[in-house]
């Protein structure tokens, strides 16, 4: 399993990538993989504020319902359109068309708490 490297990584699989001070966040190919095949996936609405490590969303696959744990503290600037439609892209491209939302940080420190690709791929070895 490949894991890019500019990105950081939640105990919860969520991924985070930084540009400018706005995160593009998605759900691992781990994750993905645990899911099963995504058949919907419900996201806030732009504008909405969301919390570190609180519930911003829900992927439903064919095998279970899990929720979307936000890696930052910020506001919902923009949600991936292409998921409501074909949510499937989750499982396709997790890191790239099956992004999620892009928030704007409101506390850029809070990026140093999320696990590097390789902190990640130990946190998964250790998983078993």
């Amino acid at each position: 399993m490949s894991l890019p490297k500019e990105y950081r990584f939640t105990r919860d699989h969520e991924w985070a990538k930084l540009d400018g001070n706005r995160v593009r966040v998605g759900i691992t190919e781990y994750a993905q993989e645990q899911l099963g095949d995504v058949v919907y996936v419900e996201l806030p609405s732009v504008g909405k504020q969301i919390t570190l490590k609180q519930t911003f969303g829900v992927v439903e696959s064919v095998k279970a319902a899990s929720d979307l744990f936000s890696p930052v503290t910020g506001k919902v600037v923009e949600t991936n359109p292409g998921l409501e439609d074909s949510p499937e892209l989750v499982n396709q491209d997790p890191y790239g068309e099956g992004w999620m939302i892009v928030v704007e940080v409101k506390d850029m420190g809070e990026l140093q708490n999320l696990l590097s690709a390789d902190d990640y791929a130990a946190y998964l070895e250790s998983l078993g």
